[in-house]
């Protein structure tokens, strides 16, 4: 979020917006957007930079081309899965909006707005990624059993069992972390290290078990006929959305050092 660079400017009763967005979910069906921006007013020189984000609520009208005046919704990024929601760009070029459009009504506070909304981001992959995970392996286990090599089912062949094994273990795990993760969001507690966590074991586990159920099926998986097919396109995105792994692993050993510091 520090790297952002589109700007909101004061202008009398509006800001004027410039810059963009990538990766705007549902960005050409949607009437309303949440967008990110730099906001100085209010904020001297030499202000952190997390320190002078807002958050802005941009109504525009569905479609694509220019929804509104300085606001245009190029068109949907062509992905390799996750088709069930279209992605976009967003390009602001002098967009006018009203100054009660600021979120909390309050300048500077977008980054601590996101950074929440992360966190139940982070579950929802968490989410995600154990259902991609628990179909993968239902998908195995049954292919398992239909398909014969040496005159029997390869789920009786020790190799395709260990791995099976090994596939189920993973769903359990990752889906017992998402709902402690879940469950502490609710109670209204911090959940950035759960969170984090969940989302980091969710969608290694989640691609691990993914190429597991791959494997099995053979050169059948490769085929658009079957299935795990489409979930193999489905599992890269889990990694690298709401952050990839490396930026968890940042989060939860940032977060170790607070619970456990030492105090020598």
């Amino acid at each position: 979020m520090s790297a952002i660079t589109s700007k909101a400017v004061k202008d009398g009763d509006e800001y004027v917006l410039n810059g963009q967005k990538m990766w705007l979910t549902n960005g050409g069906t949607s009437s309303l957007v949440a967008v990110l921006v730099r906001s100085d007013e209010g904020h001297p020189e030499g202000t952190a930079p997390h320190k002078s984000m807002t958050t802005f609520l941009v109504e525009k009208e569905p479609g694509f081309g220019e929804v509104r005046p300085g606001l245009t919704i190029p068109g949907k990024i062509d992905k390799m899965g996750y088709k069930g929601v279209d992605t976009t760009e967003l390009i602001m070029d002098g967009l006018r909006v009203p100054a009660d459009r600021v979120l909390g009504g309050v300048t500077g506070r977008g980054f601590y707005q996101m950074m929440d909304g992360v966190e139940v981001g982070r579950v929802n992959v968490a989410a995600r990624g154990c259902g991609v995970a628990q179909r993968a392996f239902e998908l195995g286990v049954r292919y398992a059993q239909q398909r014969h090599t040496f005159g029997k089912p390869i789920a009786q062949h020790q190799a395709i069992q260990f791995k099976l094994a090994e596939m189920a273990t993973k769903v359990e795990a990752a889906h017992a972390m998402m709902v402690n993760a879940a469950r502490k969001k609710d109670s209204g507690e911090r959940n950035d290290l759960e969170a984090g966590m969940a989302k980091y074991l969710a969608s290694e586990y989640c691609k691990e078990v993914v190429e597991d159920a791959f494997r099995i099926h053979g050169g059948y998986g490769f085929s658009k006929e079957y299935e795990i097919e489409r979930l193999y396109r489905e599992a890269p995105m889990l990694l690298i959305g709401e952050g990839t792994a490396e930026i968890q692993k940042m989060i939860i050993g940032r977060r170790l050092l607070e619970e456990y510091r030492f105090q020598g």
